[in-house]
Protein backbone atom coordinates (compact mmCIF):
# COMPACT_ATOMS: atom_id res chain seq x y z
CA UNK A 1 0.00 0.00 0.00
CA UNK A 2 1.31 3.43 -0.92
CA UNK A 3 2.29 5.89 1.80
CA UNK A 4 -0.17 8.71 2.61
CA UNK A 5 1.22 12.22 2.33
CA UNK A 6 -0.47 15.05 4.20
CA UNK A 7 -1.27 18.00 1.92
CA UNK A 8 -1.06 21.39 3.60
CA UNK A 9 -2.17 24.41 1.58
CA UNK A 10 -1.00 27.90 2.51
CA UNK A 11 -2.43 29.83 -0.44
CA UNK A 12 -4.59 31.93 1.88
CA UNK A 13 -1.60 33.00 3.96
CA UNK A 14 1.73 32.59 2.18
CA UNK A 15 0.08 32.90 -1.24
CA UNK A 16 -1.29 36.34 -0.40
CA UNK A 17 2.26 37.52 0.29
CA UNK A 18 2.76 37.38 -3.48
CA UNK A 19 3.03 40.81 -5.07
CA UNK A 20 -0.26 41.77 -6.69
CA UNK A 21 -2.48 39.31 -4.79
CA UNK A 22 -5.00 40.46 -2.20
CA UNK A 23 -7.92 38.26 -1.23
CA UNK A 24 -11.12 39.46 0.40
CA UNK A 25 -12.73 37.38 3.13
CA UNK A 26 -15.30 36.19 0.60
CA UNK A 27 -12.47 35.18 -1.75
CA UNK A 28 -10.79 33.20 1.01
CA UNK A 29 -14.04 31.43 1.91
CA UNK A 30 -14.61 30.46 -1.74
CA UNK A 31 -11.08 29.07 -2.08
CA UNK A 32 -11.43 27.22 1.24
CA UNK A 33 -14.54 25.43 0.00
CA UNK A 34 -12.85 24.48 -3.27
CA UNK A 35 -9.69 23.21 -1.55
CA UNK A 36 -11.80 21.13 0.80
CA UNK A 37 -13.78 19.63 -2.07
CA UNK A 38 -10.52 18.81 -3.82
CA UNK A 39 -9.26 16.82 -0.85
CA UNK A 40 -6.60 19.05 0.78
CA UNK A 41 -5.88 17.86 4.35
CA UNK A 42 -4.94 21.21 5.94
CA UNK A 43 -5.86 24.74 4.91
CA UNK A 44 -3.87 27.53 6.51
CA UNK A 45 -6.34 30.39 6.68
CA UNK A 46 -4.05 33.24 7.69
CA UNK A 47 -2.44 34.98 10.65
CA UNK A 48 -5.31 35.96 13.00
CA UNK A 49 -3.19 38.39 14.97
CA UNK A 50 -1.96 40.33 11.96
CA UNK A 51 -5.08 42.02 10.58
CA UNK A 52 -8.87 42.28 11.08
CA UNK A 53 -9.59 40.54 7.74
CA UNK A 54 -7.94 37.31 8.86
CA UNK A 55 -9.73 37.47 12.21
CA UNK A 56 -13.03 37.81 10.33
CA UNK A 57 -12.12 34.82 8.14
CA UNK A 58 -11.56 32.56 11.15
CA UNK A 59 -14.91 33.58 12.59
CA UNK A 60 -16.74 32.85 9.32
CA UNK A 61 -14.91 29.62 8.48
CA UNK A 62 -16.22 28.02 11.68
CA UNK A 63 -19.67 27.96 10.09
CA UNK A 64 -18.52 25.87 7.11
CA UNK A 65 -19.18 22.14 7.08
CA UNK A 66 -15.90 20.90 5.64
CA UNK A 67 -15.61 17.31 4.45
CA UNK A 68 -11.86 16.78 4.22
CA UNK A 69 -9.79 19.71 5.44
CA UNK A 70 -8.79 20.96 8.86
CA UNK A 71 -8.37 24.73 9.19
CA UNK A 72 -5.08 25.97 10.64
CA UNK A 73 -4.36 29.36 12.13
CA UNK A 74 -0.78 30.59 11.70
CA UNK A 75 1.29 32.59 14.18
CA UNK A 76 4.63 33.01 15.89
CA UNK A 77 5.96 31.67 19.17
CA UNK A 78 5.61 33.84 22.25
CA UNK A 79 7.71 36.96 22.34
CA UNK A 80 11.02 36.96 24.17
CA UNK A 81 10.98 37.39 27.94
CA UNK A 82 7.19 37.12 28.20
CA UNK A 83 4.62 34.80 29.73
CA UNK A 84 3.09 32.54 27.09
CA UNK A 85 -0.40 32.89 28.61
CA UNK A 86 -0.31 36.67 28.14
CA UNK A 87 1.34 36.76 24.71
CA UNK A 88 -0.87 38.48 22.09
CA UNK A 89 0.31 36.18 19.24
CA UNK A 90 -0.56 33.08 21.20
CA UNK A 91 -3.85 34.57 22.37
CA UNK A 92 -4.83 35.33 18.76
CA UNK A 93 -4.13 31.71 17.79
CA UNK A 94 -6.37 30.49 20.60
CA UNK A 95 -9.12 32.99 19.78
CA UNK A 96 -9.19 31.75 16.16
CA UNK A 97 -10.80 28.53 17.52
CA UNK A 98 -9.25 26.33 14.85
CA UNK A 99 -8.54 22.64 15.50
CA UNK A 100 -4.99 23.14 14.18
CA UNK A 101 -2.48 25.87 14.95
CA UNK A 102 0.78 26.36 13.09
CA UNK A 103 3.52 27.97 15.14
CA UNK A 104 6.62 29.36 13.46
CA UNK A 105 9.92 29.58 15.32
CA UNK A 106 13.54 30.38 14.54
CA UNK A 107 15.97 27.59 13.65
CA UNK A 108 18.89 29.66 12.41
CA UNK A 109 21.10 31.17 15.10
CA UNK A 110 21.64 34.19 12.83
CA UNK A 111 17.93 35.01 13.17
CA UNK A 112 18.00 34.40 16.91
CA UNK A 113 20.80 36.92 17.47
CA UNK A 114 20.17 39.45 14.68
CA UNK A 115 16.39 39.40 14.18
CA UNK A 116 14.89 38.32 17.51
CA UNK A 117 17.83 39.84 19.38
CA UNK A 118 17.68 37.26 22.12
CA UNK A 119 19.74 34.38 23.45
CA UNK A 120 19.79 30.85 22.02
CA UNK A 121 18.42 29.55 25.32
CA UNK A 122 15.49 31.99 25.37
CA UNK A 123 14.58 31.07 21.78
CA UNK A 124 14.42 27.38 22.76
CA UNK A 125 12.18 28.27 25.69
CA UNK A 126 9.94 30.37 23.40
CA UNK A 127 9.47 27.38 21.09
CA UNK A 128 8.86 24.73 23.76
CA UNK A 129 6.55 26.81 25.96
CA UNK A 130 4.44 28.00 23.01
CA UNK A 131 3.90 24.50 21.63
CA UNK A 132 3.26 23.01 25.09
CA UNK A 133 0.69 25.67 25.99
CA UNK A 134 -1.28 25.14 22.77
CA UNK A 135 -1.15 21.35 23.20
CA UNK A 136 -2.60 21.69 26.71
CA UNK A 137 -5.54 23.50 25.14
CA UNK A 138 -6.21 20.48 22.93
CA UNK A 139 -4.82 21.88 19.67
CA UNK A 140 -3.11 19.88 16.95
CA UNK A 141 0.18 21.74 16.63
CA UNK A 142 2.19 22.05 13.43
CA UNK A 143 5.62 23.49 14.16
CA UNK A 144 7.23 25.45 11.30
CA UNK A 145 11.00 25.52 11.73
CA UNK A 146 11.72 28.68 9.77
CA UNK A 147 15.01 28.86 7.81
CA UNK A 148 15.77 25.32 8.97
CA UNK A 149 18.04 24.28 6.11
CA UNK A 150 20.13 27.45 6.22
CA UNK A 151 20.26 27.13 9.99
CA UNK A 152 21.29 23.48 9.87
CA UNK A 153 24.07 24.20 7.38
CA UNK A 154 25.33 27.04 9.59
CA UNK A 155 24.95 25.36 13.00
CA UNK A 156 23.55 21.85 12.86
CA UNK A 157 23.62 21.33 16.61
CA UNK A 158 21.50 24.38 17.39
CA UNK A 159 19.05 23.86 14.53
CA UNK A 160 18.45 20.33 15.81
CA UNK A 161 17.98 21.69 19.34
CA UNK A 162 15.10 23.90 18.13
CA UNK A 163 13.31 20.81 16.77
CA UNK A 164 13.90 18.97 20.01
CA UNK A 165 12.37 21.88 21.91
CA UNK A 166 9.24 21.75 19.74
CA UNK A 167 9.10 17.98 20.14
CA UNK A 168 9.37 18.23 23.95
CA UNK A 169 6.46 20.67 23.82
CA UNK A 170 4.38 18.00 22.03
CA UNK A 171 4.37 19.17 18.40
CA UNK A 172 2.45 16.77 16.15
CA UNK A 173 4.66 17.39 13.12
CA UNK A 174 7.91 19.28 12.56
CA UNK A 175 8.06 21.25 9.31
CA UNK A 176 11.54 21.84 7.93
CA UNK A 177 11.22 25.15 6.10
CA UNK A 178 13.46 26.07 3.19
CA UNK A 179 12.47 29.69 3.66
CA UNK A 180 15.00 31.49 1.47
CA UNK A 181 14.58 28.99 -1.37
CA UNK A 182 18.30 28.65 -2.05
CA UNK A 183 19.02 25.04 -1.12
CA UNK A 184 19.48 22.31 -3.71
CA UNK A 185 17.50 19.05 -3.87
CA UNK A 186 20.33 16.80 -2.73
CA UNK A 187 21.00 19.08 0.25
CA UNK A 188 17.35 18.90 1.26
CA UNK A 189 17.32 15.11 0.89
CA UNK A 190 20.47 14.63 2.96
CA UNK A 191 19.30 16.91 5.77
CA UNK A 192 15.77 15.48 5.96
CA UNK A 193 17.21 11.97 6.11
CA UNK A 194 19.65 12.95 8.88
CA UNK A 195 16.89 14.62 10.91
CA UNK A 196 14.63 11.60 10.43
CA UNK A 197 17.25 9.41 12.06
CA UNK A 198 17.46 11.73 15.08
CA UNK A 199 13.79 12.65 15.66
CA UNK A 200 10.74 10.48 16.35
CA UNK A 201 8.24 13.22 15.59
CA UNK A 202 6.95 13.10 11.97
CA UNK A 203 8.57 15.53 9.54
CA UNK A 204 7.21 17.81 6.84
CA UNK A 205 8.73 20.20 4.29
CA UNK A 206 7.92 23.76 3.27
CA UNK A 207 9.91 25.09 0.30
CA UNK A 208 10.19 28.24 -1.79
CA UNK A 209 11.17 28.65 -5.43
CA UNK A 210 13.87 31.32 -5.30
CA UNK A 211 16.42 28.99 -6.88
CA UNK A 212 13.89 27.37 -9.19
CA UNK A 213 13.93 24.22 -7.07
CA UNK A 214 10.84 24.62 -4.90
CA UNK A 215 9.02 21.57 -6.26
CA UNK A 216 12.19 19.48 -6.58
CA UNK A 217 13.14 20.28 -2.98
CA UNK A 218 9.66 19.32 -1.75
CA UNK A 219 9.77 16.01 -3.64
CA UNK A 220 13.29 15.32 -2.37
CA UNK A 221 12.13 15.95 1.20
CA UNK A 222 9.24 13.52 0.82
CA UNK A 223 11.47 10.88 -0.74
CA UNK A 224 13.87 11.26 2.19
CA UNK A 225 11.14 10.55 4.73
CA UNK A 226 8.86 13.56 5.24
CA UNK A 227 5.14 12.69 5.38
CA UNK A 228 3.75 16.20 5.15
CA UNK A 229 4.21 18.78 2.37
CA UNK A 230 3.26 22.47 2.30
CA UNK A 231 2.73 24.64 -0.75
CA UNK A 232 0.32 26.90 -2.59
CA UNK A 233 -1.94 26.63 -5.61
CA UNK A 234 -0.11 27.86 -8.74
CA UNK A 235 2.98 28.55 -6.63
CA UNK A 236 1.76 31.94 -5.39
CA UNK A 237 3.90 33.31 -2.59
CA UNK A 238 6.57 35.64 -1.29
CA UNK A 239 9.17 36.85 -3.84
CA UNK A 240 9.11 34.34 -6.74
CA UNK A 241 6.68 32.06 -4.94
CA UNK A 242 6.17 28.89 -2.92
CA UNK A 243 6.42 25.34 -4.14
CA UNK A 244 3.46 24.72 -6.45
CA UNK A 245 1.04 22.09 -5.13
CA UNK A 246 -0.38 21.74 -8.65
CA UNK A 247 2.99 20.28 -9.63
CA UNK A 248 3.82 18.49 -6.38
CA UNK A 249 0.59 16.50 -6.10
CA UNK A 250 0.60 14.78 -9.53
CA UNK A 251 4.32 14.06 -9.25
CA UNK A 252 3.84 12.43 -5.86
CA UNK A 253 0.79 10.46 -6.91
CA UNK A 254 1.51 9.56 -10.54
CA UNK A 255 5.30 9.33 -10.53
CA UNK A 256 6.32 8.41 -6.98
CA UNK A 257 3.42 6.17 -5.93
CA UNK A 258 2.41 8.16 -2.86
CA UNK A 259 -1.21 8.54 -1.84
CA UNK A 260 -2.43 12.14 -1.82
CA UNK A 261 -6.00 12.37 -3.07
CA UNK A 262 -8.45 10.24 -5.03
CA UNK A 263 -7.97 9.77 -8.76
CA UNK A 264 -11.39 11.39 -9.24
CA UNK A 265 -10.24 14.55 -7.46
CA UNK A 266 -6.86 14.57 -9.20
CA UNK A 267 -8.78 14.95 -12.47
CA UNK A 268 -10.09 18.26 -11.08
CA UNK A 269 -6.59 19.71 -10.57
CA UNK A 270 -6.57 21.91 -13.69
CA UNK A 271 -9.98 23.33 -12.80
CA UNK A 272 -8.73 24.09 -9.28
CA UNK A 273 -5.69 25.90 -10.66
CA UNK A 274 -7.81 28.05 -12.97
CA UNK A 275 -10.41 28.72 -10.28
CA UNK A 276 -7.88 30.04 -7.78
CA UNK A 277 -6.22 32.17 -10.47
CA UNK A 278 -9.59 33.69 -11.33
CA UNK A 279 -10.44 34.45 -7.69
CA UNK A 280 -6.97 35.93 -7.14
CA UNK A 281 -7.47 38.06 -10.28
CA UNK A 282 -4.31 36.64 -11.83
CA UNK A 283 -3.90 35.72 -15.49
CA UNK A 284 -3.59 31.94 -15.80
CA UNK A 285 -0.01 30.78 -16.29
CA UNK A 286 -0.34 28.73 -19.46
CA UNK A 287 3.16 27.32 -19.01
CA UNK A 288 2.57 25.60 -15.66
CA UNK A 289 3.39 21.88 -15.68
CA UNK A 290 0.38 19.54 -15.66
CA UNK A 291 -2.33 22.25 -15.45
CA UNK A 292 -1.22 24.96 -17.89
CA UNK A 293 -2.98 25.36 -21.23
CA UNK A 294 0.31 24.73 -23.02
CA UNK A 295 1.36 21.75 -20.88
CA UNK A 296 0.24 19.25 -23.53
CA UNK A 297 0.33 21.47 -26.62
CA UNK A 298 2.14 20.06 -29.67
CA UNK A 299 3.40 22.28 -32.44
CA UNK A 300 6.18 20.58 -34.41
CA UNK A 301 4.91 18.43 -37.25
CA UNK A 302 7.16 15.50 -36.30
CA UNK A 303 5.89 15.62 -32.72
CA UNK A 304 2.24 15.69 -33.77
CA UNK A 305 2.73 12.82 -36.21
CA UNK A 306 4.24 10.73 -33.43
CA UNK A 307 1.57 11.63 -30.86
CA UNK A 308 -1.19 10.67 -33.28
CA UNK A 309 0.38 7.22 -33.52
CA UNK A 310 1.10 6.88 -29.80
CA UNK A 311 0.31 9.63 -27.28
CA UNK A 312 3.05 8.41 -24.95
CA UNK A 313 5.68 9.30 -27.54
CA UNK A 314 5.72 12.99 -26.57
CA UNK A 315 3.63 13.12 -23.37
CA UNK A 316 4.87 12.15 -19.92
CA UNK A 317 1.34 11.43 -18.64
CA UNK A 318 -2.20 11.18 -19.92
CA UNK A 319 -3.41 14.81 -19.57
CA UNK A 320 -6.92 13.71 -18.58
CA UNK A 321 -5.50 12.38 -15.28
CA UNK A 322 -5.08 16.00 -14.14
CA UNK A 323 -8.11 17.40 -15.97
CA UNK A 324 -6.14 18.78 -18.90
CA UNK A 325 -6.18 17.87 -22.59
CA UNK A 326 -3.87 17.42 -25.52
CA UNK A 327 -3.79 20.33 -27.98
CA UNK A 328 -2.47 20.44 -31.53
CA UNK A 329 -1.16 23.81 -32.69
CA UNK A 330 -1.28 25.10 -36.24
CA UNK A 331 1.69 27.11 -37.47
CA UNK A 332 4.42 27.30 -40.07
CA UNK A 333 6.03 24.33 -38.32
CA UNK A 334 2.95 22.18 -38.92
CA UNK A 335 2.89 19.03 -40.92
CA UNK A 336 -0.13 17.37 -42.45
CA UNK A 337 -0.71 15.53 -39.18
CA UNK A 338 -1.26 18.84 -37.35
CA UNK A 339 -3.89 19.88 -39.87
CA UNK A 340 -5.70 16.53 -40.00
CA UNK A 341 -5.81 16.32 -36.20
CA UNK A 342 -6.92 19.92 -35.76
CA UNK A 343 -9.51 19.56 -38.51
CA UNK A 344 -10.91 16.51 -36.75
CA UNK A 345 -11.16 18.56 -33.56
CA UNK A 346 -13.21 21.13 -35.51
CA UNK A 347 -15.38 18.47 -37.13
CA UNK A 348 -13.84 19.06 -40.57
CA UNK A 349 -13.12 16.07 -42.81
CA UNK A 350 -9.62 16.65 -44.16
CA UNK A 351 -7.82 14.25 -46.47
CA UNK A 352 -4.06 14.21 -46.94
CA UNK A 353 -3.99 16.31 -50.11
CA UNK A 354 -6.24 19.02 -48.67
CA UNK A 355 -4.14 19.02 -45.54
CA UNK A 356 -1.01 19.56 -47.63
CA UNK A 357 -2.64 22.52 -49.36
CA UNK A 358 -3.70 24.05 -46.03
CA UNK A 359 -0.17 23.57 -44.64
CA UNK A 360 1.29 25.44 -47.61
CA UNK A 361 -1.30 28.20 -47.21
CA UNK A 362 -0.51 28.57 -43.51
CA UNK A 363 3.22 28.72 -44.15
CA UNK A 364 2.68 31.40 -46.79
CA UNK A 365 0.40 33.45 -44.52
CA UNK A 366 2.73 33.20 -41.53
CA UNK A 367 5.55 34.43 -43.74
CA UNK A 368 3.36 37.50 -44.29
CA UNK A 369 2.94 38.03 -40.55
CA UNK A 370 -0.08 35.92 -39.64
CA UNK A 371 0.07 33.58 -36.67
CA UNK A 372 -2.47 30.86 -36.01
CA UNK A 373 -1.33 29.43 -32.67
CA UNK A 374 -3.30 32.03 -30.74
CA UNK A 375 -5.99 32.50 -33.38
CA UNK A 376 -7.81 29.20 -33.41
CA UNK A 377 -10.93 30.61 -35.05
CA UNK A 378 -8.95 31.84 -38.07
CA UNK A 379 -7.21 28.45 -38.30
CA UNK A 380 -10.56 26.68 -38.25
CA UNK A 381 -11.90 28.92 -41.00
CA UNK A 382 -8.90 28.12 -43.19
CA UNK A 383 -9.70 24.44 -42.93
CA UNK A 384 -13.41 24.92 -43.48
CA UNK A 385 -12.77 27.04 -46.55
CA UNK A 386 -10.79 24.12 -47.99
CA UNK A 387 -13.99 22.09 -48.09
CA UNK A 388 -15.66 22.10 -51.51
CA UNK A 389 -19.14 22.72 -50.13
CA UNK A 390 -18.20 25.49 -47.70
CA UNK A 391 -20.16 28.69 -48.22
CA UNK A 392 -19.19 31.83 -46.34
CA UNK A 393 -22.10 33.68 -44.66
CA UNK A 394 -21.02 36.91 -46.37
CA UNK A 395 -18.50 38.18 -48.88
CA UNK A 396 -16.69 41.49 -48.72
CA UNK A 397 -16.98 43.65 -51.81
CA UNK A 398 -15.16 46.71 -50.49
CA UNK A 399 -14.70 48.98 -47.48
CA UNK A 400 -13.45 52.51 -46.83
CA UNK A 401 -12.37 54.26 -43.65
CA UNK A 402 -11.92 57.98 -43.14
CA UNK A 403 -10.42 59.53 -40.03
CA UNK A 404 -11.19 63.22 -39.45
CA UNK A 405 -10.35 65.89 -36.93
CA UNK A 406 -12.90 68.70 -36.73
CA UNK A 407 -12.88 71.75 -34.52
CA UNK A 408 -15.33 71.34 -31.70
CA UNK A 409 -15.75 67.62 -32.31
CA UNK A 410 -12.27 66.18 -32.05
CA UNK A 411 -11.05 63.08 -33.88
CA UNK A 412 -13.56 60.55 -35.16
CA UNK A 413 -13.73 57.89 -37.85
CA UNK A 414 -16.29 56.97 -40.47
CA UNK A 415 -16.38 53.60 -42.24
CA UNK A 416 -18.39 52.35 -45.21
CA UNK A 417 -18.76 48.65 -45.93
CA UNK A 418 -20.25 46.83 -48.93
CA UNK A 419 -20.96 43.10 -48.51
CA UNK A 420 -22.79 40.35 -50.41
CA UNK A 421 -25.16 38.18 -48.35
CA UNK A 422 -26.78 35.42 -50.42
CA UNK A 423 -26.69 37.58 -53.54
CA UNK A 424 -28.03 40.70 -51.83
CA UNK A 425 -25.76 43.74 -51.63
CA UNK A 426 -25.68 45.74 -48.40
CA UNK A 427 -23.92 49.09 -48.39
CA UNK A 428 -23.72 50.73 -44.97
CA UNK A 429 -21.83 53.43 -43.12
CA UNK A 430 -21.14 54.08 -39.45
CA UNK A 431 -19.12 56.41 -37.25
CA UNK A 432 -16.87 55.37 -34.40
CA UNK A 433 -14.27 56.68 -31.99
CA UNK A 434 -11.59 54.99 -34.09
CA UNK A 435 -11.24 53.25 -37.46
CA UNK A 436 -11.66 49.70 -36.11
CA UNK A 437 -14.65 50.71 -34.01
CA UNK A 438 -16.22 52.33 -37.08
CA UNK A 439 -15.52 49.25 -39.23
CA UNK A 440 -17.04 46.99 -36.60
CA UNK A 441 -20.21 49.10 -36.43
CA UNK A 442 -20.54 49.34 -40.22
CA UNK A 443 -20.12 45.60 -40.71
CA UNK A 444 -22.65 44.80 -38.01
CA UNK A 445 -25.07 47.26 -39.57
CA UNK A 446 -24.72 45.46 -42.89
CA UNK A 447 -25.15 41.97 -41.44
CA UNK A 448 -27.53 42.20 -38.47
CA UNK A 449 -30.65 42.31 -40.69
CA UNK A 450 -29.73 38.88 -42.04
CA UNK A 451 -28.06 37.63 -38.85
CA UNK A 452 -29.75 39.17 -35.76
CA UNK A 453 -27.70 36.99 -33.38
CA UNK A 454 -24.69 39.21 -34.09
CA UNK A 455 -26.19 41.57 -31.50
CA UNK A 456 -24.89 39.12 -28.85
CA UNK A 457 -21.35 39.19 -30.23
CA UNK A 458 -18.86 41.60 -28.65
CA UNK A 459 -15.19 42.37 -29.25
CA UNK A 460 -13.39 41.80 -25.95
CA UNK A 461 -9.78 42.58 -26.86
CA UNK A 462 -7.73 44.11 -29.66
CA UNK A 463 -3.96 43.69 -29.93
CA UNK A 464 -1.53 45.14 -32.45
CA UNK A 465 2.05 44.01 -32.90
CA UNK A 466 4.65 45.65 -35.11
CA UNK A 467 6.53 42.77 -36.74
CA UNK A 468 9.56 44.60 -38.12
CA UNK A 469 9.98 47.83 -36.20
CA UNK A 470 13.09 48.83 -38.13
CA UNK A 471 10.92 49.38 -41.21
CA UNK A 472 9.21 52.34 -39.58
CA UNK A 473 5.83 53.25 -41.08
CA UNK A 474 6.25 50.57 -43.75
CA UNK A 475 6.38 47.80 -41.16
CA UNK A 476 4.14 44.76 -41.26
CA UNK A 477 1.58 44.69 -38.47
CA UNK A 478 -0.34 41.82 -36.94
CA UNK A 479 -3.75 42.30 -35.37
CA UNK A 480 -5.35 39.81 -32.98
CA UNK A 481 -9.00 40.24 -32.06
CA UNK A 482 -10.69 38.39 -29.19
CA UNK A 483 -14.47 38.05 -29.39
CA UNK A 484 -17.10 36.63 -27.05
CA UNK A 485 -20.78 35.84 -27.28
CA UNK A 486 -23.64 35.95 -24.80
CA UNK A 487 -22.65 32.77 -22.96
CA UNK A 488 -19.06 34.05 -22.63
CA UNK A 489 -17.63 31.67 -25.24
CA UNK A 490 -14.48 33.28 -26.62
CA UNK A 491 -12.49 32.96 -29.83
CA UNK A 492 -9.51 34.68 -31.44
CA UNK A 493 -8.84 35.74 -35.03
CA UNK A 494 -5.85 37.24 -36.80
CA UNK A 495 -5.05 39.60 -39.66
CA UNK A 496 -1.74 40.91 -40.99
CA UNK A 497 -0.75 43.56 -43.51
CA UNK A 498 1.47 46.60 -44.00
CA UNK A 499 -1.80 48.51 -43.52
CA UNK A 500 -3.16 48.37 -39.97
CA UNK A 501 -6.73 48.97 -41.18
CA UNK A 502 -6.58 46.05 -43.61
CA UNK A 503 -5.05 43.81 -40.94
CA UNK A 504 -7.84 44.83 -38.56
CA UNK A 505 -10.48 44.21 -41.21
CA UNK A 506 -9.23 40.67 -41.90
CA UNK A 507 -9.28 39.79 -38.21
CA UNK A 508 -12.68 41.45 -37.76
CA UNK A 509 -14.23 39.72 -40.78
CA UNK A 510 -12.93 36.34 -39.57
CA UNK A 511 -14.40 37.01 -36.15
CA UNK A 512 -17.87 37.63 -37.60
CA UNK A 513 -17.68 34.73 -40.05
CA UNK A 514 -16.67 32.37 -37.25
CA UNK A 515 -19.49 33.61 -35.05
CA UNK A 516 -22.05 33.04 -37.82
CA UNK A 517 -21.01 29.48 -38.63
CA UNK A 518 -20.71 28.34 -34.99
CA UNK A 519 -24.39 27.41 -34.84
Amino acid sequence: MSKKIQLYDTTLRDGTQSEGISLSVNDKIKITKRLDEFGIDYIEGGWPGSNPKDADYFERVQKLELKNAKIAAFGATRRKNSDVKDDPNIRALVDAKTPVVTVVGKSWDLHVSDVLETTPEENLAMIEESVAYLKKLGKEVVYDAEHFFDGYKANAEYALATLQAASRGGADVLILCETNGGSLPWEVAEIVEEIGQKMDTPLGVHTHDDGGNGVANALSGIRAGAIHVQGTINGYGERVGNANLCTIIPNLQLKMDYECISAENLAKLSDLSHYVAEIANQPPNNYLPFVGKKAFAHKGGIHVAAVLKNEDSYQHIDPTLVGNKRRTLVSELSGRGNIVDKASEFGVDMNSEKARQVVEQIKDLEAQGFTFEGAGASAQLLMQRAEENYKAPFELIDFMVVVESRQGRGVFAEATVKVDVDGKIFHTAAEGNGPVNALNKALRKALEGSYPRLAEIHLSDYKVRILDSESGTEANVRVLIDTKNGDNTRWSTVGASTNIIEASWRALADSMEYALQKD
